[in-house]
C-alpha cells in the first residue's frame, strides 16, 4: 500500500443538482492509526439522496458537511491496521468512512461484518442503511397488515426495492412508481410487485394510481415528495398512513413544490409521518437478522448499480437525482 489517501472534498454548496464541479480531490499522507483507531482501505462507498441534503447550508437534522471536508459517505472497508482491540488486519467492516481511499478512524465508529448474515454487498444495500430504513419504515411507521394495498414511489430505488418486498412479504398488494417501462418491468417481473407506474408516461398520475389502486391506498411509503405525494394523497382509503422516508424530487430542486391535498388527511383521518433511520439504532441488529432470513429463504432480493473509481463519486450523486440508477447506487473503490 502507497503512503497515500485519495479523497474528495467539498469544495462549493451547490444549488441544484450536485456534481463533479462542487468537489475536488486530493491525495494526502495515510494518517498512521493511534490507540483505539484503526487503518481502513474503502471497497465500497454508498450514494444516498440524503448526502445532497449533506451538503446544503442548512440540513436541519444533521450537521453540514463543511467547505473543505471529506464528503461524508458509509461504506464496506477493510482493516488494514488496527489498534482496537477485536479488530484484526483483513476485518471486513461498516463504517461513515467518507469519500477516501484510506481513512483512519475510531475503533468506536466501525461496525465488524457479520458475514453469516450477507455477503459486504449485502452489507452495503440490503443488510445496510437502505434495507434497515425500508424495514422500519414499513413495520413500525406504515404498520403493514396483510391484505393492505402499499403504494411506493422511487420504487426501483435502494429503500423502495427492499420497502415493496417487504410488503409482498407481509401479503400486501404492492404498487411501484418507478420512471421509465424498464425499471416497472424490473418491478413486476423481477421483484414481485402487483403492478408498477411509470410517472413519466401519465399526464395524470393521480388518475393512473387510482387505476393501479382501484380501491385506494392503505400505505404510502414515499421516497419521492412533491407532486408524486400530492397524487398519492388524492388516492388515500379510510386510515391511510403515509411514510415519509425522502423526499428526492425537492431536495435539490430550486423552485419547491407545494402540496395541495394535506387536508384529504382529516376525512380520511390519515396520519402523515417522517422518521429518520438513526432512531432505531438500538434495533438494526433485529432488522438485519429479519432481512438476512428472508433472502436466504429466496423472498427478497436486492439489485446494485453499480459504478467504478472513486473519482465517480460525485457523478453517482447527479445519478440519483436524475433517476439513471435501478437499484441501490454504489461506487465501487477497491475490491
Amino acid at each position: 500500500m502507497r503512503n497515500a489517501n485519495r479523497r474528495l472534498t467539498l469544495k462549493s454548496r451547490p444549488t441544484g443538482l450536485a456534481g463533479p464541479e462542487h468537489f475536488a480531490e486530493e491525495v494526502v499522507p495515510i494518517s498512521a492509526p493511534a490507540d483505539g483507531e484503526m487503518l481502513l482501505e474503502t471497497l465500497y462507498l454508498s450514494i444516498d439522496p440524503a448526502m445532497r441534503v449533506w451538503i446544503s447550508e442548512n440540513p436541519g437534522y444533521v450537521p453540514r458537511v463543511e467547505i473543505g471536508e471529506v464528503m461524508r459517505a458509509g461504506g464496506i472497508a477493510r482493516v488494514i491496521e488496527s489498534r482496537t482491540e477485536g479488530f484484526a488486519p483483513g476485518d471486513l467492516v461498516q463504517a461513515r468512512v467518507g469519500w477516501q481511499s484510506h481513512p483512519t478512524l475510531p475503533g468506536a465508529e466501525v461496525q465488524k461484518l457479520d458475514l453469516a448474515l450477507g455477503s459486504p454487498l449485502h452489507w452495503i444495500g440490503l443488510l445496510g442503511m437502505t434495507g434497515v430504513t425500508a424495514y422500519f419504515g414499513m413495520r413500525e411507521i406504515g404498520a403493514i397488515r396483510p391484505g393492505e394495498t402499499v403504494l411506493v414511489s422511487g420504487a426501483a430505488g435502494g429503500v423502495g426495492q427492499v420497502a415493496g418486498q417487504i410488503g409482498r412479504i407481509e401479503a400486501c398488494r404492492v404498487v411501484g412508481i418507478a420512471g421509465g417501462a424498464e425499471k416497472c418491468t424490473f418491478l413486476t417481473q423481477e421483484l414481485g410487485f402487483d403492478a408498477a407506474i411509470d410517472y413519466k408516461a401519465e399526464a395524470d398520475l393521480a388518475a393512473a394510481i387510482a387505476r393501479a389502486c382501484p380501491n385506494g391506498i392503505d400505505v404510502f411509503y414515499d421516497n419521492v415528495g412533491g407532486a408524486t405525494l400530492d397524487a398519492a394523497l388524492a388516492n388515500l382509503r379510510m386510515g391511510a398512513r403515509v411514510v415519509i422516508c425522502g423526499r428526492i424530487s425537492q431536495t435539490a430542486s430550486e423552485a419547491l413544490y407545494g402540496v395541495r391535498n394535506l387536508g384529504l388527511l382529516i376525512g380520511k383521518r390519515a396520519r402523515i409521518q417522517g422518521f429518520v433511520v438513526f432512531d432505531y439504532h438500538d434495533r438494526y441488529a433485529e432488522a438485519r437478522h429479519w432481512l438476512a432470513m428472508q433472502h436466504k429463504a429466496g423472498r427478497i432480493q436486492q439489485r446494485l448499480h453499480v459504478i467504478d473509481d472513486l473519482a465517480r463519486a460525485p457523478e453517482g450523486l447527479g445519478m440519483l437525482f436524475r433517476g439513471e440508477n435501478t437499484g441501490k447506487l454504489v461506487v465501487r473503490v477497491a475490491e
